[in-house]
């Protein structure tokens, strides 16, 4: 009967950083474009590298020409809406377009997770099982965990925002967030949201911890091996094949923990900032740390490098 004094919302606005006078979110602007610019040009250059070098096709690197085309899909489906919010704090979003981010947010987020997890077999079955390595990483099992990957994403995606998306909202239409999120959302729904925040809870235990703990176990069996090894050498170079891997991991996984294993809906400024670090820092920090140092890519890198300028 209440709901009857209620307005219904059929747009929402973004908080964002609109705390900061404009001076300082046209710096911000800036930054994020650039780091945007550079995550797209990085990536360009993995898939272009990876894929003109005959020696770069292996599943190591399949996984990453993957990871990297799921990276730009991700940062296109929040970062062209965030630099403008930052120029036009108060440009409303309807909630179509609001549910179509969330949708694909979710849809790449989560899928890269998994692909991370992917990568993290990918790297115990190399160093664990180095004479099986091609037996059991055939093109039919990379085609199959990607395959996992996305279809995990996409469920995801559809289950959460069909959850969010049925709930009233009302009168408030100001998202405590720089993009439409489950949280800063299902926190202006007119309505009893205690079941479908448990809901949401569960489902991120499921595509964050599970993977944390699947590469967990799988980098206790990698450490174990290469203890074993018997030169310093060959140790060496097992544990640099794991450390760009495992860099990423740390960031993406420590950071979205943070944000979405919290038992309370609370969207600060705290939070945004460091939703900033895996929307826009880790889809970087993945092509630089996990290719760019990799002496194979750089190798390929400088020899394209070289077929170019001598045509």
């Amino acid at each position: 009967m209440t709901r009857l004094n209620f307005t219904c919302v059929t747009e929402f606005t973004f908080e964002g950083f609109s705390v900061f006078g404009w001076h300082h979110r046209l710096i911000l602007f800036m930054v994020f474009l650039a780091l945007y610019l550079l995550t797209l040009a990085s990536n360009a250059i993995i898939l272009t590298v990876i894929h003109l070098n005959r020696q770069l096709h292996t599943p190591m690197y399949f996984f990453l020409s993957v990871l990297s085309i799921s990276e730009t899909c991700y940062t296109v489906a929040i970062i062209p809406r965030m630099l403008f919010g930052l120029l036009s704090p108060q440009k409303a979003i309807s909630i179509p377009e609001c549910a179509t981010q969330l949708f694909f947010y979710l849809t790449f987020g989560v899928n890269n997770c998994f692909l991370l997890t992917a990568m993290g077999y990918d790297r115990y079955v190399a160093i664990c099982n180095p004479l099986r390595y091609s037996v059991i990483m055939g093109k039919k099992a990379c085609v199959c965990l990607t395959s996992g990957s996305w279809s995990i994403g996409l469920s995801t995606a559809i289950i959460q925002v069909s959850s969010v998306f049925t709930l009233p909202f009302c009168d408030v239409n100001i998202i405590s967030h720089f993009f439409c999120d489950i949280r800063p959302l299902m926190k202006l729904a007119c309505a009893d949201i205690t079941v479908k925040e448990f809901i949401t809870l569960l489902i991120s235990l499921c595509v964050l911890v599970l993977p944390m703990v699947l590469i967990f176990i799988s980098y206790v069996w990698i450490v174990t091996t290469i203890l074993k090894i018997a030169s310093a050498e060959g140790r060496k170079k097992a544990f640099a094949t794991c450390a760009s891997h495992l860099t990423v991991v740390i960031v993406h996984y420590g950071c979205t923990s943070f944000i979405y294993l919290k038992p309370k809906s609370q969207n600060s400024l705290q939070d945004r900032l460091i939703s900033m670090t895996y929307t826009v820092i880790t889809p970087l920090l993945n092509p630089v740390v996990y290719s760019l140092r990799n002496k194979e890519v750089k190798d390929a890198m400088l020899r394209a490098l070289g077929k170019k300028s001598l045509s």
